[in-house]
C-alpha cells in the first residue's frame, strides 16, 4: 500500500533502465526537498544508525485514526537527501494508522533500491523507516 506519490516514482523507475539514471533521479529529487531549517538540526530529530547527519521532522495532524503524518528532512548526503524524498513520497499525507501497514521494505524493493544500496546506506534507510513507524505508533 503505497502513496501516489510513490507510485509515480515507481512509475518513473520502470522507465529509467540504467542505475546511474536512477541515481541522478533520486538525487534530483533530493535537491528538490526544501532544506531544513537549522534551528531543527537538533540531536531530537537526529537519526541515529545512518552514515550520514540525517534528520527527521515529523508533523501529524489531527487526532486518533485520521491524524496524518507529514515529515520533512534532510542530510548532508546528497543521495540520502533523496531517499529522504522517497520516504516522504511512500509515507506523507498517510493516517497513522496507514503508516503502520506499509511494508516500506518491500515497497523500495519496487524500485529495486535494496540490491544497488551500500549496507551502511540500506542500513540508514532502515532507521529512517523505524523513526517515521515509531512517530506514528507513539500516543498522540
Amino acid at each position: 500500500m503505497a502513496s501516489a506519490a510513490f507510485e509515480d516514482i515507481a512509475e518513473t523507475f520502470e522507465f529509467l533502465d540504467d542505475w546511474e539514471d536512477r541515481y541522478r533521479h533520486v538525487i534530483e529529487m533530493g535537491r528538490a526537498l526544501p532544506e531544513l531549517d537549522d534551528a531543527f538540526k537538533v540531536p531530537a530529530t537526529k537519526v541515529e544508525g545512518c552514515a550520514s547527519q540525517v534528520w527527521l521532522m515529523p508533523k501529524i495532524t489531527g487526532q486518533g485514526r485520521d491524524a496524518v503524518l507529514t515529515f520533512e528532512g534532510d542530510s548532508d548526503a546528497m543521495i540520502v537527501k533523496g531517499l529522504i524524498a522517497v520516504l516522504r513520497a511512500l509515507y506523507s499525507g498517510l493516517t497513522l494508522e496507514e503508516v503502520g501497514r506499509v511494508n516500506a521494505m518491500a515497497e523500495l524493493e519496487r524500485l529495486g533500491l535494496n540490491e544497488h544500496l551500500s549496507a551502511q546506506r540500506s542500513n540508514g534507510v532502515r532507521a529512517m523507516v523505524e523513526r517515521i513507524r515509531a512517530t506514528a505508533a507513539a500516543p498522540q
